[in-house]
């Protein structure tokens, strides 16, 4: 998968990142990302790491576990 902004490979990590709103994926690489983050909520696979080894959690991300059961009242 490649990023729809600047068409490089994505990583695990970033080819995972869902939107809050819509929850569809991003499609966008880390450093296209940080460019929008401010403005669009995310969620992302805290198991999957960056190209760097690092989680980044300074960027206005909220953490994912696909396995959660949410329940509804």
């Amino acid at each position: 998968m490649r990023c729809i902004a600047c068409n490089v490979n994505l990583t695990d990590f970033e080819s995972t990142r869902k939107s809050t709103t819509t929850n569809e994926y991003l499609d966008l690489c880390n450093h296209c990302f940080y460019t929008i983050s401010d403005d669009v909520s995310s969620l992302e696979r805290a198991d999957l790491e960056h190209e760097d080894g690092e989680v980044d959690d300074d960027v206005g991300i909220v953490d994912m576990d696909y396995d959660l059961d949410i329940d509804s009242d």
